[in-house]
């Protein structure tokens, strides 16, 4: 499992972080584990393959539980990150430029998000 952060910097674009699951603060028996993160609002919801959407930002904070197949979030810089089934996506880019996202791989895109 990775986390990938996506957050706006000073240049008003888009940026990654990305923490592998041995990097998670609190080691636990057998994995490990985050502080506790407050959540609000959860929302389920799906998407096809296809091509890449326009640049977008979340209207919120939120994390972004990619359940099936392979999406794709790209930065205006062409950078991008794959995003793989059990990975999460800690979306706080809510100004500027944004990011892409497409489901590249693997069929209908099942996500849940948190906020």
């Amino acid at each position: 499992m990775k986390i990938v952060r996506i957050f706006t910097g000073d240049d008003e674009k888009s940026h990654i972080e990305i923490t592998q699951d041995e990097d998670l603060p609190l080691p636990e028996r057998n994995g490990t584990r985050t502080e506790r993160l407050g959540a609000v609002n959860t929302q389920f919801f799906t998407r096809e393959e296809g091509p890449v959407g326009p640049f977008h930002t979340p209207r919120q904070r939120q994390y972004i539980f990619y359940l099936t197949a392979q999406v794709e979030i790209g930065l205006a810089d062409g950078s991008s990150v794959m995003m793989e089934p059990g990975d999460v996506l800690q979306a706080e880019d809510t100004t500027g430029h944004g990011h892409t996202s497409r489901v590249v791989k693997g069929g209908m895109c099942a996500l849940v998000g948190l906020a």
